[in-house]
């Protein structure tokens, strides 16, 4: 599976990004995703996630009611709104995904990564 993520750039606070993370190589419907991100010095950190079907989401606490996760099988392409972004959600944004039908927010679940995209949220 290749995944492709786009969408980052620089915003201002409270400001809007949408990223999406492009798929092939294996039927898209049959994965599940997520978004991480890592800013400098830290950890790669769970964002979202999101079912196969779409059915059940995954939210972090910092990003829940602003950051929403979504997919369209069809276009075998995942989603992720991020509305009223902070500073603090300056980072790279990474898509994952794996098989299986559960719902999957650890790092190591995933199997598959993009290349990663920017987000700097200026103040």
């Amino acid at each position: 599976v290749q995944l492709q993520a786009s969408g980052g750039g620089l915003v201002q606070a409270g400001g809007s990004l949408r990223l999406s993370c492009a798929a092939s190589g294996r039927t898209f419907s049959s994965l599940a995703v997520g978004w991480f991100r890592q800013a400098p010095g830290k950890e790669r950190e769970s964002v979202a996630s999101i079912k196969w079907s779409g059915s059940s989401t995954y939210y972090a606490d910092s990003v829940k009611g602003r950051f929403t996760i979504s997919r369209d099988n069809a276009k075998n392409t995942g989603y992720l709104q991020m509305n009223s972004l902070k500073p603090e959600d300056t980072a790279v944004y990474y898509c994952a995904a794996r098989p299986g039908t559960g719902i999957y927010y650890r790092r190591d679940a995933y199997d598959y990564w993009g290349q990663g995209t920017q987000v700097t949220v200026s103040s």
